[in-house]
């Protein structure tokens, strides 16, 4: 068994020199959502906030509110490995500019991006539960995501009704799109 050790509710490092993840550490970090209060938790491969290079194994639910964001000087990398997602990325007003329709790799959807640029996104999550597999450069530094203006902050009861309406523009941009 891996050795973790807990930064909060949500957030586990690992500490072993030699990282491994498996199914029952999916498992017990999917069981931890059910009792945190954002319905996230992450194992962090990498050992400190300080490193250059994080590498996380993530877990949401449907419930799981990503505020829009982006992240300054950073590129970001998500491989999706269980469930269903759209990435909806936004222009700097929070339109639609592109939907990205992920699942894992044998639904046949994208199952991998990488942003390269400061975008705003958020994920709207289509399954009960996704696994990802997310890696972007170091240090965190919490300065360096942006969070848009014209999303409900996290915790704002105004949430829930930003992604009601986010899933209906996002029926909307794919019908355009077709």
């Amino acid at each position: 068994m891996m050795q973790l050790r807990q930064f909060n509710d949500e957030v586990l490092y690992a500490v072993d020199p030699v990282v491994r993840v498996g199914r029952t550490d999916i498992s017990e970090l999917i069981q931890r959502v059910e009792h945190v209060a954002r319905k996230r938790a992450r194992i962090c491969a990498h050992r400190d906030v300080a490193d250059k290079l994080h590498e996380m194994l993530i877990v949401h639910t449907r419930d799981t509110y990503v505020r829009p964001h982006k992240h300054l000087g950073k590129s970001e990398s998500f491989h999706l490995i269980e469930g269903a997602a759209d990435v909806v990325v936004f222009d700097d007003q929070g339109n639609i500019a592109d939907v990205i329709t992920m699942g894992d790799y044998s639904s046949g959807k994208t199952f991998y991006y990488r942003m390269a640029d400061p975008l705003y996104h958020t994920l709207l999550i289509r399954s009960e539960v996704i696994v990802f597999h997310e890696v972007t450069n170091g240090p965190f530094d919490r300065s360096d995501t942006l969070f848009a203006p014209w999303a409900p902050e996290d915790g704002a009861p105004s949430r829930k009704q930003f992604m009601e309406r986010l899933a209906i523009d996002v029926a909307s941009f794919r019908s355009r799109k077709s």
